[in-house]
């Protein structure tokens, strides 16, 4: 295979030029801009005055912040799945399928071709700050792994079909990739995830995997999955593919699943790298070290806005965008798209490390904040916390959720149930106490209204454990019709019936 990897570092070059160059509010303006003008014929653009708006300020002014479910209701469930036209002009070829993490319930959400393209270049901006990283590199001398879900999607009108972000990614590699792109793509088609994984486990150890990427959860099964095929191995990725150059990794907190990571790449030349990928779109990729923020893509079709949390679901919140945004505030991320999405509720958190270039390290979600009790605990609060409990008993976590228990007579008290499925198997009853100190202690400190509540043990009692078995979140999920690809453990269970039913699941299995 030809070594296209000079070719892409003189891309990268230019690509670190234009990024040097970058005024943020310049271009995030341009991008607004591009967008009105793009959309004033729709439907939406109209009934907002598109054509009469002149500054961000207008734009603001004329158009509220939106959820998933208004744009349902009010644009796209009539015309379904013929929605070009109404938010976003032309024909709409994709649909991205999310699904809720704590409902399951299927969003729709649109993919335009200009947001076909945005996240190609997204893809490349990967790749530039590899190279420019690696200047050694060679990692399009092999093959590039998309660990990712059916490309097996579904056709709901002539020209129109559904599926998993991945899925939709892996169609369109473009021509001159695709000898370089992983998994071949009648593999790719495999619809039942375990056939899938023991497929693709065996097929790449025959090929020369330089880069990897996926969920951090599915890609540790993955790594399992190695494993019991090459038993003689040590368990690491240097024993199973060579080359090794980057693995990126997205989706979800990745503090849980740190140490299991670096023990994986122990000796190898491999790097971490984080993305911010949305079905929405294509948001930031860390441009430096683990920890230093993930850099905004601020000229590829995406205007951001950030909204107080506190402030969210007030009836004016304060919305900012990258002008007055400032660093360590707690901001709830909305996008306008160039897929028809406008003032658009993510339902991700963010807080703003840098401001010159823009740089964030994702927070949690607007729905994941733990609060049966006035605990106010948000999800990176939770996540910190189980990752460094479980390196203080040495051990690392594949999965876990938390649920608030509610106190069912008088004198009983409330408080947080956690699941934790850790790396190896179980840990010994005296380490999973000393987990659960370490827990409570890191909570205590990460929150002061968690402190109120606990203090003296009259509020809340203290986090409670339940040991899941290795696999069992994995069996749950397919349970649910959701196993492996984008669909995530919900960390945050507030839905008593989600957790009675997680809970029943795992006294039957096994």
């Amino acid at each position: 295979m030809l070594d296209a990897t000079p070719l892409l570092r003189l891309y990268a070059a230019n690509r670190q030029r234009q990024l040097a160059a970058m005024d943020p509010v310049e271009s995030q303006e341009a991008q607004l801009r591009r967008l009105l003008q793009r959309g004033a014929a729709t439907s939406f653009g109209r009934a907002h005055g598109f054509a009469r708006l002149k500054s961000v300020a207008d734009y603001q002014s004329a158009v509220p912040l939106r959820r998933y479910e208004d744009f349902w209701r009010e644009y796209w469930q009539k015309p379904f799945p013929r929605v070009g036209g109404t938010t976003w002009p032309g024909h709409i070829p994709y649909f991205a399928l999310s699904s809720g993490t704590s409902t399951g319930r299927s969003k729709y959400i649109p993919v335009s071709r200009e947001m076909v393209v945005a996240n190609r270049r997204a893809a490349l901006d990967l790749l530039s700050h590899h190279v420019t990283n690696r200047l050694a590199s060679r990692v399009l001398a092999g093959r590039n792994f998309m660990l990712g879900s059916s490309t097996a999607l579904k056709l709901e009108a002539p020209g129109i079909r559904s599926g998993d972000l991945s899925g939709i990614a892996a169609i369109e590699v473009p021509f001159w990739a695709r000898s370089r792109f992983f998994p071949p793509r009648q593999e790719g088609l495999i619809a039942d995830w375990e056939r899938k994984v023991e497929r693709l486990a065996a097929l790449s150890l025959r090929s020369d995997i330089r880069s990897i990427s996926g969920t951090p959860s599915w890609l540790l099964i993955f790594f399992d999955k190695l494993a019991e095929l090459r038993p003689q191995a040590a368990t690491r990725l240097r024993s199973y593919y060579p080359n090794l150059e980057l693995l990126a990794h997205g989706a979800v907190n990745f503090a849980p699943y740190r140490r299991s990571f670096e023990e994986r790449l122990a000796g190898s030349r491999a790097e971490l790298r984080e993305v911010y990928p949305a079905s929405e779109g294509f948001i930031a990729i860390a441009d430096r070290g683990p920890g230093e923020g993930l850099r905004l893509i601020l000229d590829n079709g995406l205007f951001y806005e950030f909204i107080p949390v506190e402030e969210l679901d007030q009836p004016s919140p304060v919305r900012h965008w990258i002008r007055s945004a400032e660093t360590g505030v707690n901001y709830a991320l909305v996008l306008t798209s160039c897929a028809g999405l406008w003032s658009y509720v993510l339902g991700d958190t963010v807080k703003l490390v840098d401001r010159s270039p823009p740089r964030l390290l994702i927070s949690g979600r607007t729905s994941s904040f733990l609060s049966a009790f006035g605990e106010h605990l948000t999800s990176q609060e939770i996540e910190e916390a189980i990752a460094g409990s479980a390196a203080a008993i040495s051990f690392a976590v594949n999965d876990f959720a938390v649920a608030p228990t509610y106190p069912e007579r008088e004198g009983e008290l409330g408080g947080h149930l956690f699941l934790v499925e850790f790396a190896g198997g179980p840990p010994a009853s005296s380490a999973v106490e000393r987990f659960a100190e370490h827990l409570d202690k890191a909570l205590l400190e990460a929150n002061e209204d968690y402190a109120t509540h606990r203090a003296g043990g009259f509020g809340m009692y203290a986090p409670r454990i339940r040991l899941i078995a290795k696999g069992g979140f994995a069996a749950w999920m397919k349970s649910r019709g959701q196993l492996g690809g984008q669909h995530k453990v919900p960390r945050v269970i507030t839905d008593p019936e989600l957790l009675r039913q997680l809970l029943d699941f795992m006294d039957r299995w096994r």
